[in-house]
């Protein structure tokens, strides 16, 4: 067991919600980010998203504003052209 002083906890709370993960999952992907940057982290592992998380990724890329009205064809075309 590692004891975090009230600073520390808060931070990691913080960061946790900012991140909206659980507070154990902030530490270790602040850790793991802070190790790599240090030359010593571990290879990475896949994280499995849950159906919950993917349909949240859709959703927020869904309300994401369309930048280009063009079909998809027409920017193709247009790219072809260059």
């Amino acid at each position: 067991m590692i004891t975090l002083s009230r600073e520390t906890e808060v931070l990691a709370e913080r960061l946790a919600a900012a991140r909206r993960v659980s507070v154990d999952e902030a530490v270790r992907q602040a850790l793991e980010e802070s190790a790599r940057s240090a030359g010593v982290a571990p290879a990475r592992r896949r994280r499995r998203m849950t159906v919950e998380q993917m349909q949240a990724l859709g959703a927020e890329i869904a309300a994401m504003p369309i930048l280009d009205p063009r079909s998809p064809q027409e920017i193709m075309d247009d790219i072809n052209e260059l």
